[in-house]
């Protein structure tokens, strides 16, 4: 299917497929994005999915909103309201808006990404991800593949759903210290101080260049930008340089998949299967088992994960990977536990 963007605020309509005519018009599933837009290589695309997904699944109507800065985000909201089954929210800085919308429109059903409320709206299911466990194993990965001894990282905005990735990044690389006797440094972000290296957007890949060649320069052979498709200009910069000089880890979305003009340049991606959550959501307020609350995303239930290692697999060495997967099952078993 071919969806084209049509210009904001107008809506764009999912074309049907599977099923009847009638079925598709009895349910529709909506979504506003965060400013990245919805073919953003990553977060916003990747949830996307799971509303084109349940439309080749069960015949329903998708469409999306897109927002250009945060001052849409109530306004997207709104106008889909009346008619839309379920609305998707996409992103942590859509947590006041949909929460001000659930609480004035109580019979319409909502799911954010990114956002856990305390206590829980009744009309609102969150979906969060417990991205720090996938992203210490490619933190593990890194400190195990560089040749300089040290990776880089850097984030778009100072929030949780950003920051949790570079938590867990820099703890799989302190944790390859120890268990090997290493000191591959971490540029970027100090997960006890909370402090780091953020473009304060998610949207210019200029910026994703300019904070890549800054951590090279400072002696970084991988970089992971947590930053939506900022780190596309990551990626063209590693290109360039080659990846005898520069690899990048993604975020969200399998980004060797998603971003095929330079998916060499890609060690391997930490996956937030938004996909399958979104879907599941759309699939429970269909068949009536709908509630509010929150959904985990997890190494054990899969919703979190590393992409494959793709061109570079032939470069992992066996023992890393065998490390890695050991690693992973003991995260899942709670012999290891991220964050503390």
């Amino acid at each position: 299917m071919d969806f084209k963007r049509l210009a904001k605020p107008a809506l764009l309509a999912g074309m049907m497929v599977l099923g009847s005519a009638a079925s598709a018009l009895a349910f529709t599933a909506c979504q506003v994005t965060d400013t990245g837009g919805i073919d953003d290589n990553g977060f916003n695309q990747t949830a996307w999915k799971g509303v084109t997904d349940a439309m080749a699944e069960h015949g329903i109507e998708g469409r999306f909103l897109e927002s250009q800065a945060a001052t849409d985000y109530e306004p997207n909201i709104n106008s889909l309201l009346g008619g839309c089954d379920i609305i998707i929210t996409v992103g942590f800085l859509m947590g006041d808006a949909t929460a001000a919308a659930a609480q004035a429109n109580p019979d319409q059903k909502f799911s954010i990404v990114d956002y856990a409320y305390d206590p829980t709206i009744p009309n609102v299911l969150g979906q969060v991800f417990a991205t720090d466990q996938a992203a210490f194993l490619a933190g593990y990965l890194a400190a195990g593949m560089t040749k300089s001894g040290t990776v880089g990282t850097f984030g778009g905005i100072n929030i949780p759903p950003v920051t949790v990735f570079m938590d867990g990044f820099a703890w799989g690389v302190d944790y390859y210290n120890q268990q090997k006797g290493t000191s591959v440094t971490v540029l970027g972000w100090d997960p006890d101080t909370k402090e780091g290296l953020f473009t304060n957007n998610f949207e210019s890949l200029d910026d994703g260049r300019t904070f890549a060649q800054n951590l090279y320069d400072e002696g970084a052979d991988i970089v992971l930008p947590v930053a939506g498709p900022v780190g596309l200009g990551s990626a063209a910069l590693a290109d360039e340089l080659g990846t005898d000089n520069l690899k990048i880890i993604g975020v969200d979305a399998d980004q060797y998949l998603t971003n095929p003009e330079k998916q060499g340049v890609y060690l391997t991606s930490i996956l937030k299967q938004m996909d399958a959550t979104v879907k599941s959501a759309i699939e429970a307020a269909m068949d009536g088992t709908f509630a509010g609350g929150l959904e985990v995303g997890t190494l054990e239930n899969a919703g979190v994960g590393l992409a494959p290692y793709h061109d570079m697999d032939s470069a992992v060495p066996a023992e890393l990977k065998s490390e890695i997967e050991t690693i992973k099952q003991q995260i899942i078993d709670g012999t290891i536990s991220v964050g503390m």
